[in-house]
C-alpha cells in the first residue's frame, strides 16, 4: 500500500471536476494524538498568488472544522472507487460519536504535521494560507441559499499544496 511517490502538482492528470465532485475526498486535520476526517465533494484546484492551491469548504457544525481551525495544515486523500463505502461512512458519521478509523479500517499515516491514509491513491498535503466565511449577501444566484436551510454557511479554506503524493 505504500507505493507513493512525490510528484509536482502541475503533473496531475486527474480531471479536478471528477476528482472532487464525483470521486470525493477525505479532508483530514489534527495531530497524531487527535484528528478527524470527513468526506468532501466541494472544492477546487488551481493557482492563486502564484501558488498551487486547493480549496475545500467545511460547515462550522462539522467536527473536522474544530481541527481545521487549530491546525496549520490539512490533507486531501483521494481513494479508489472500491472505498466508496468508507467515503460514504466518513461523510455521514461524526467523529464526535464514532471512531472513523476503527469503524472503517482506514490506516492513518502520520507525516510531520499531516495525516493522510495509506489507502489513498493521491494525497495533497496543504498549508493553510487563507480562509473566508461564506456570506449570503454575496450570493449572486439566490438559489445558492437553498443549500443552507439551517443558515450554517461554509468556511472556505485555501491551502498551498506543499506535497503531492501519488500511487
Amino acid at each position: 500500500m505504500n507505493n507513493l511517490k512525490e510528484i509536482n502538482p502541475e503533473n496531475l492528470t486527474d480531471n479536478p471536476f471528477k476528482l472532487i465532485g464525483k470521486d470525493w475526498m477525505l479532508i483530514t486535520a489534527g495531530t497524531k494524538e487527535s484528528f478527524n476526517t470527513m468526506t468532501g465533494a466541494w472544492g477546487g484546484l488551481g493557482v492563486l498568488w502564484y501558488k498551487n492551491i486547493c480549496f475545500c469548504v467545511i460547515r462550522p457544525n462539522r467536527y473536522t472544522y474544530e481541527f481545521m481551525e487549530k491546525c496549520s495544515t490539512y490533507t486531501l486523500s483521494f481513494l479508489e472507487e472500491q472505498y466508496r463505502d468508507i467515503l460514504t461512512y466518513c461523510g455521514t458519521k461524526s467523529g464526535r460519536d464514532f471512531n472513523k478509523v476503527t469503524e472503517t479500517g482506514l490506516t492513518p499515516v502520520f507525516d510531520d504535521d499531516s495525516i493522510y491514509f495509506a489507502e489513498a491513491r493521491l494525497i495533497l498535503i496543504c498549508k493553510k494560507i487563507y480562509f473566508q466565511d461564506m456570506i449570503p449577501a454575496h450570493f449572486l444566484d439566490p438559489a445558492i441559499d437553498e443549500f443552507y436551510p439551517l443558515k450554517d454557511y461554509h468556511r472556505m479554506y485555501v491551502g498551498e499544496i506543499v506535497r503531492c503524493l501519488k500511487r
